[in-house]
This record gives structure tokens, sequence and C-alpha cells, in this order.
């Protein structure tokens, strides 16, 4: 039954992943409805606290675009970028990195994208080096980011484990996650910098350029935000958001500086989770009023729905999953535990996969990592193997990857014949196996 059980998750999962996150989220709810009232599981728990975290987080980057914030930042990075082209592959990586670091989604980056490609042919460099790269930096960059949904989501775990959450808040797991990421962005980027063959002795991209139309095509347009000028209430609105971060890292940092009550007989400080609930909302006011934000324009940015769609995922596969792993807890435990225990990169694996079947890092840890805890891996593993929670770009079907091949006029950056072998590929795994390389070494050394 266990196994019956588990292939009806499975298969809702590659289901709803061919219907983006809202339809993830929608099927998860089929295999609820299967799990309770055809099997008889007692449902389990939505993740009520991580939801709402994650909403107040997407509720003031939301803002900040609408104020006009994301784009002050992508302009400051379209200026280094344009500054140094020689240097485009290895820039071009760590600009993506830091605006998913500072806004909290890889979303942001699409406007950078055929900036970077047209950098890239102008200086007769091959746009597949720093465009794959660049796009596989930007997801990576969610772990690292102290208003990601994933790392939102997982100090929200390891938080509700039973005295864990002291041990490891938001700014142990920022100094684990943070380096380790840029590490495996960096070899990433070295690694890309001699990939392919330069435009010059590429036999398919010579030919295109026979074709007055495709040569027209290839370097007609230019994209860029540099002649762009923003009122000032749009830089006020990034202060403000970058404000809102650092007093929120300055709280994980510092718990006396929360206030403390009484629970079950014990004074206990203000969960890191509404910290960040309380300082994103606040911040997300200050913008509204200080920077003259239209506020019904807020729900039609595509931060907004992309955080709203994240949401729905994590709501529908959480439940899903931990109505399962609630039911069979006992009979997992005996069967795994002394695997997991005694080798804990299996949860490395099962994490890297079940991220590529749901499409989110966030999704991914909220069906996983509470698995791992009840199944007694030590939280600071959860955190060494936190970068593979990115495996979605083992097939090329994610909104950022395939924006970057349409963005690519060159058409270097692209899906192979046999799908597989495709542009982010190898830098994927270098990059994430790498972070993980890292992340784990600095876990044994400094926790």
């Amino acid at each position: 039954m266990i196994t019956i059980e588990f292939i009806v998750i499975i298969l809702c999962l590659l289901v709803g992943t061919r219907f983006g996150g809202m339809g993830l989220g929608l099927i998860s709810g089929i295999g609820l409805f299967i799990l309770s009232f055809v099997f008889g599981l007692q449902p389990g728990k939505p993740p009520v606290d991580v939801m709402l975290t994650i909403l107040a987080v997407i509720g003031c980057a939301a803002t900040l675009q609408t104020a006009g914030g994301l784009n002050v930042m992508m302009q400051f990075a379209e200026r280094l970028l344009r500054k140094h082209p020689q240097h485009i592959t290895l820039l071009a990586p760590f600009t993506t990195w830091m605006l998913t670091f500072l806004c909290g989604t890889g979303h942001v980056v699409y406007t950078m994208f055929p900036i970077i490609a047209d950098i890239a042919l102008k200086k007769g460099i091959r746009p597949e080096r720093p465009m794959a790269v660049a796009s596989i930096a930007s997801q990576m960059a969610i772990t690292a980011s102290p208003v990601s949904v994933a790392v939102v989501s997982l100090v929200s775990i390891i938080g509700a484990q039973h005295g864990v959450g002291q041990a490891w808040g938001i700014l142990e797991i920022l100094a684990v996650s943070v380096p380790a990421s840029l590490f495996g962005v960096m070899i990433a980027a070295l690694w890309s910098l001699r990939r392919g063959k330069d435009l010059a002795d590429d036999a398919e991209f010579q030919e295109k350029l026979t074709d007055p139309k495709q040569r027209e095509f290839i370097y007609g347009s230019t994209e860029t935000l540099m002649n762009q000028r923003f009122p000032k209430q749009a830089y006020w609105s990034t202060w403000i958001f970058f404000a809102g971060i650092a007093v929120v890292v300055l709280l994980g940092a510092l718990p006396d500086l929360r206030p403390a009550f009484e629970i079950k007989g014990k004074m206990t400080a203000l969960s890191m989770n509404l910290v960040i609930q309380m300082m994103m909302l606040i911040a997300g006011a200050v913008m509204l009023i200080a920077c003259k934000v239209n506020a019904s324009a807020i729900s039609n940015g595509a931060v907004f729905k992309a955080g709203m769609v994240a949401i729905f995922s994590v709501f529908g596969v959480a439940w899903m999953s931990d109505t399962f792993f609630q039911a069979h807890l006992d009979e997992l435990k005996m069967a795994l535990e002394g695997v997991v225990k005694s080798h804990p990169w299996t949860y490395a694996i099962v994490l890297f996969l079940v991220s590529k079947l749901v499409n989110s890092q966030a999704a991914a840890l909220t069906a996983v990592a509470p698995m791992g805890l009840m199944l007694g891996i030590e939280p600071k593993m959860l955190i060494a193997f936190f970068p593979a929670s990115y495996g979605y770009f083992v097939l090329p079907t994610y909104p950022s990857d395939l924006a970057c091949i349409g963005f690519d006029r060159s058409g270097t950056t692209k899906i192979g014949k046999f799908i597989i072998n495709h542009s982010f590929i190898l830098p994927g795994l270098i990059g994430v196996s790498c972070a993980c390389a890292a992340s784990y070494l600095l876990v044994q050394t400094f926790f």
C-alpha cells in the first residue's frame, strides 16, 4: 500500500509540472483527496507558517518592483557589464546572482538576458558562454537570499523542531549558503570561459550571417536600460528594501533584540518566521507611503504573480507529501533511518530529484526536508546539502532557461537533439555539485 500511495504522489507531481506551478498545486489536491478518501490516510498539515512568510516577502518585493526599484538595480548591473564587456562570461553570472540574492526570486533577471546577449555579440564572445551560466546563477542564488522562498522555508522547517531553531537561525544558514553558492557559480563561470566554439569558428553561426535578414536579426537591435531615467522614489524604494533585509539579518543574528514571550513555562524569543513577516510588511508599507506607489498596480507585476504561483505550489505539494509521511513515519523510519544516517548524501540525491519533479526549490524542501528530520538526519546536514534543492535545470523546461534561449538571437544557447544535452546541463551540474561540496565542508569545519 505504501508503494501504491507513493506512486500516486509521483504521478500527481509529474502531471502537475506539465501545467506549471498552479497546476502543481491544484493537481496535488487530487492526490491529497485520493490518499484521504481512497486509502484512508488522515490529512497532514498545510505549511501555513511558510506560506504566510512567503506572502509577506512577495508583497514587499512586488511593491519594490511597482515603485521602480528593480529597474534601478538592473540599470546598475548593466552599467557594470558594459564597462567591462571582455569579462562578460565572469561578470554576467555574478550580476544575475546578486539580483536574485537581493530580491529573493530568479524571475527578476529576465531583462538582463537580452543585455548580456547584446554585449557578448558586440564583443565577439559566444553568447552561450555568459547566458547559460547567468541563468543557472540566477537560480543558485535562491539558496543564498535572506528573503527567498527557499531560505524562508528552510528556516521554518528547522525552527519547527524543538530546540533546533535556536542553534540554526537564518544567520547560520546564510553563513554557509552564501559562500557555497558563490563558489559554485564561480567554478561554473570559469568552466564556461572556453565552452563551445568561438563565433568565428562556428560554421552554423557563420552560415546564418550569410543571410542578410538573419544578420540584421542577430546584430540589429540593442537592448538597454542605460538611457532610462527613474524618479527619485525608485531609488528610495531600493534603499528601503535593503534596510528591511538588513534588519531581518540583524534580528536573526542577535536574538536578544527580539521580544521574548512565555511559552509552556519557558521564555522564548519571537520566532524568525514572524520577524520576517513583520519586517517585510513594514518595508512594503513604507515604500507604499513614501514612494507614492499605485497600490492597485502591485498585484499586476511579474514578481507578485510568480510569488503567488510559488505559494500555491508549496501549499499543494507540502500538504499532500506531509499526509503521506505522517501516516507512514514509523515504517519509513525503520526502513530508511539507518541508510540516511550513515549515508546523508542520499538525502541530497532525493532532494535534487524531487526539485526537478516540482520545479521549485521551496516546494522540494517542504516535501523532503521534514522527512529528513523525521528520519534522524542532523539539521546541519540539511544545510550542508541545501544547494541540492536546485535540480530543475536537468530538463530545459524552467521559464528562466526558456527565456534565456529565446533572448539569444545567435542561437548558440539551445536545446540539443537529445533534449538532455542542452546549454544549461553542464554549468548546472558543475555549479550545484561544487556548491554542495563547499557547503558540506563549511558545515563540517565550523559547526
